[in-house]
């Protein structure tokens, strides 16, 4: 039976991959972000692509709605849209560290309030969250990016035992490094944010580095790797509460895990 899919941020990247791979495999996918020209090419898959701003809560519901109007349920559910603004605590502007507490968690918060209902209705039901290995340990001049996945793994964990009981399934998604846009574009951030600072040099040295690693180098995992986890954790019978996934993930989780605060600290400054 082909199940009903909801997976946002899908304009790029992780998301755009996994909403054809999930097509490909007989399910009916919407896929849903702001730039909706740029979803364009799922239609070729029949893919469904939707105006979605997840710092909306009318856009969310509605969302949902017309899902809903049109299908009668909604299988599962992948909050798969986020954005990376790093930079110093004391430097990132307090209406872009909640920009991104918005997109990342509350947008994400939004779509589960509208889906729950539906699902516990029919008694089933899957919502897959994209966290990060960023949820589990932080990252240099990565704060607010950090606090907002915390938020992720927290909320999802939650999530995960409240509805239980009504056969929701609740995934989290976590992976390490990932060749996509995200990269670029938070070392342009973090560029920004610590111009002019006394973060500037370590900052400059930090975002050199992103830019090396997301742009020229081939080193990092590529979006498909991750898709292809978000589609066994939306198909497969019985789903792992967590896909740790991409290059350095299981690494980084593990060596956060027993290195002492003092080392932890050094290595991300050093890398």
């Amino acid at each position: 039976m082909e199940k009903v899919i909801l997976i946002t941020g899908a304009s790029s990247g992780i998301g755009f991959d996994a909403a054809k791979m999930l097509a490909l495999k007989g399910n009916k996918v919407y896929a849903a972000a702001r730039r909706v020209e740029r979803m364009e090419p799922l239609k070729e898959y029949g893919v469904v692509p939707l105006h979605l701003d997840v710092t909306d809560a009318a856009s969310c519901k509605a969302c949902v709605k017309d899902i809903i109007d049109a299908e009668g349920r909604i299988d599962v559910l992948v909050n798969n849209a986020g954005f990376g603004y790093f930079g110093a605590i004391e430097n990132v502007p307090m209406e872009e560290a909640r920009r991104q507490m918005e997109v990342n968690v509350f947008g994400l918060a939004e779509l589960c309030k509208a889906v729950i209902p539906h699902m516990r209705a029919s008694g089933s039901g899957r919502i897959i969250n994209t966290s990060s290995v960023a949820g589990k340990g932080v990252l240099y001049f990565g704060g607010w990016y950090n606090v907002s996945k915390f938020s992720v793994e927290a909320l999802s964990d939650a999530l995960r035992m409240e509805l239980k009981p009504f056969g929701i399934k609740v995934i989290k998604i976590q992976p390490g490094a990932i060749k996509t846009e995200w990269g670029v574009i938070t070392a342009k951030n973090l560029e920004e944010s610590c111009a002019g600072t006394p973060y500037e040099k370590e900052a400059s040295k930090e975002a050199g580095l992103m830019k090396l690693a997301y742009g020229k180098l081939n080193v990092l995992s590529k979006p498909a790797v991750v898709a292809r986890a978000i589609r066994r954790a939306a198909l497969s019978s019985c789903p792992k509460a967590v896909y740790r996934i991409g290059r350095g993930a299981w690494l980084m989780t593990g060596l956060h895990a027993i290195l002492p605060a003092r080392w932890w600290d050094a290595m991300m400054r050093l890398i």
